[in-house]
């Protein structure tokens, strides 16, 4: 009997197409069958009150699936499904979760020091949504001592 996939969701932004993301999808591949979602939280920059709140972030946020989807597909051997989501990285997971079931979840962060995901404390508060957490530090090498949301 074949073994049903585990369902990965990763979250990431700045972080999503580093290596240290790459490989850690690559040896989640490896240890069984797993399909994998990438959950690209937009980023809120300034305080536009004339644009449109689910448009905030919209664009770059795009990009970085563009840009990472490709390069995750790799690693996982199979494609990647991707989505952006709200710009709270925590209301982003729990949409997410609310719209497909997940087994577990890996979120990628800048290093603490850069990273507001840390900051704020995001990988301990997505545990509480009961699945497993795993954590990957990487380093943005897009933009160089951005501060990651």
């Amino acid at each position: 009997m074949d073994q049903e996939p585990v369902s990965v969701l990763v979250v990431a932004h700045q972080t999503a197409a580093t290596p240290a993301l790459i490989d850690a999808v690559s040896e989640r591949a490896r240890s069984g069958p797993s399909r994998f979602h990438l959950l690209v939280p937009r980023r809120r920059r300034g305080a536009d009150t004339r644009t449109d709140p689910q448009e905030i972030g919209a664009h770059e946020a795009r990009e970085v699936l563009r840009d990472a989807l490709p390069r995750l597909s790799e690693a996982a051997g199979t494609k990647v499904t991707g989505d952006i989501g709200d710009t709270e990285p925590l209301t982003a997971i729990q949409d997410a979760l609310s719209q497909d079931p997940y087994d577990e979840i890996i979120i990628s962060t800048l290093q603490l020091g850069l990273s507001r995901w840390l900051k704020h404390d995001l990988v301990s508060k997505a545990q509480a949504f009961g699945l497993p957490v795993h954590h990957v530090l990487g380093k943005d090498s897009r933009i160089a001592g951005a501060a990651n949301r």
